[in-house]
């Protein structure tokens, strides 16, 4: 899926990463340019995999949205495994957004990060 920059498209997330120096996070970071926090859409991926003869799924992730979306679009999610993540100094605030704002499944430790 095509799908850059939440869904904004290549170049508006380069916008955004300059919002993100400016010291938004990712989320407003969009927001600031005019879109939602995350302007993916999943069912064209829904449609995929019904056209593959699939109507169910395991599914790897730590996006709670993919799975929603995934569900009301006819999928059945029959087990969901959340992915790890590496947490270092560059990226612990990024991650620590994504499981704040987002409802991500990080397992971080999101006091000390």
């Amino acid at each position: 899926m095509r799908q850059e920059g939440r869904g904004i498209g290549l170049y508006n997330k380069l916008d955004a990463y300059l919002a993100q120096d400016a010291g938004a996070d990712t989320f407003s970071a969009n927001e600031q340019l005019g879109f939602g926090a995350d302007e993916r859409q999943y069912d064209e991926c829904a449609e995929m995999l019904i056209a593959l003869g699939l109507d169910s799924v395991e599914l790897l992730t730590n996006n709670p949205r993919k799975v929603e979306s995934l569900i009301a679009a006819g999928i059945d999610v029959e087990s969901v495994q959340h992915t790890g993540a590496h947490v270092t100094p560059e990226n612990a605030a990024y991650l620590r957004e994504k499981a704040l704002l987002a409802g991500h499944n990080i397992s971080i430790d999101r006091e000390s990060v």
